[in-house]
């Protein structure tokens, strides 16, 4: 296991998460989303969408972190962005009460490649889960590409599982299947 942890992104780290996003989706994702696409993301307009994700929250629910490796210098290797659940974390035609308040959306949960199964993506995720309980939310739900299958075990490792709702995004003309895994807020870890 890494040395490493979690703090909430800063200002200065949108340009780092915007790398790190591009970084991982062009690998995780190769065969997943169209080549074109993904060449032509713009990494400064990622930039700017995080920086004012970190700065300018919709709510004091939705939080971006980031997690560090420590080595002889630290890094930022991977990043989570969740908030309460809105009309994005619903399936098509689903009603917008079918998620009902106190339901917690994970719309960001990546680990760069090269520094996956450091135990980057659990701490990430239990960073979350903490803040979650602090903010009264009792479930969450986080959608996953058919196709990625890494993102769907390290869920399901986690006691994540599919809900049974599916959409497909339209990626250039292209789409893409989703499914929609849930869980339990777990309540507070028993004192020891």
């Amino acid at each position: 296991m890494a040395l490493g942890y979690v703090r909430p992104a800063r200002p200065e780290d949108a340009d780092e998460i915007a790398r790190l996003q591009l970084a991982t989706w062009r690998v995780a994702y190769r065969r997943i989303l169209p080549r074109h696409v993904l060449d032509n993301l713009d990494e400064a307009y990622l930039a700017r969408r995080w920086s004012a994700a970190v700065q300018e929250p919709p709510s004091g629910a939705h939080r971006v972190l980031v997690a560090v490796e420590q080595a002889e210098q630290s890094y930022l290797v991977g990043f989570a962005a969740a908030g309460p659940a809105d009309a994005e974390a619903l399936a098509p035609g689903e009603p917008a009460d079918a998620l009902a308040d106190g339901v917690a959306a994970v719309t960001d949960l990546l680990v760069e490649p090269r520094w996956g199964r450091r135990g980057h993506g659990s701490r990430l995720l239990a960073a979350m889960v903490d803040h979650w309980r602090t903010d009264g939310l009792h479930r969450a739900v986080a959608w996953a590409f058919d196709a990625d299958a890494a993102t769907r075990a390290f869920l399901t490792s986690t006691g994540w599982e599919p809900d049974g709702a599916a959409r497909a995004l339209d990626v250039d003309d292209m789409l893409v299947p989703q499914l929609r895994l849930h869980v339990a807020v777990p309540g507070e870890p028993a004192a020891s």
